[in-house]
C-alpha cells in the first residue's frame, strides 16, 4: 500500500477528512499520517469508541500493508503519540484503547517506550 492508497482507505473510515487531508500542505506519508492521528486524538477525547476502533484497525491495516515509508512514519507519528493522546483518559479507557490496537503496533510501541528510557 502506497500513500494514495492508504489516504483512499482513510477517507472510506472517515469521509470527512478529505477536507483536512486536502488543507495539508505536506501531502506525503507522514502528513496523511498525522492528520489521521491528530483525528485519533480527537475520537480518543471525545469518547467516540465506534470510530475510534475503526481507526485504530485501519492504523493497523496501513502499518501491516504499507510500504517502508508509511511504516516509518506509523512509528514515528502514531506510535510516539499514543502516550500523549491517552494521558487523560482513565486507566480502564486507556486499557481499552490499547486492546484494540493490534500486537504488531504494540511490539513497535514497547520498543520505541524502552529504547528511550535506556
Amino acid at each position: 500500500m502506497n500513500y494514495l492508497e492508504a489516504a483512499q482507505e482513510i477517507k472510506e473510515v472517515i469521509p470527512e477528512i478529505e477536507n483536512e487531508l486536502k488543507k495539508n500542505r505536506k501531502q506525503n506519508s507522514y502528513g496523511l499520517i498525522q492528520t489521521f492521528t491528530d483525528n485519533i486524538r480527537l475520537r480518543i477525547k471525545q469518547n467516540d469508541r465506534n470510530i475510534l476502533f475503526l481507526c485504530l484497525k485501519k492504523m493497523d491495516d496501513i502499518y501491516r500493508n504499507g510500504d517502508a515509508v508509511l511504516k516509518n512514519a506509523v512509528e514515528h507519528t502514531f506510535i510516539f503519540s499514543l502516550d500523549n493522546s491517552t494521558a487523560f483518559c482513565s486507566e480502564e479507557y486507556r486499557k481499552m484503547i490499547f486492546s484494540h490496537i493490534s500486537k504488531d503496533l504494540q511490539t513497535a510501541y514497547s520498543r520505541q517506550i524502552y529504547s528511550h528510557n535506556i
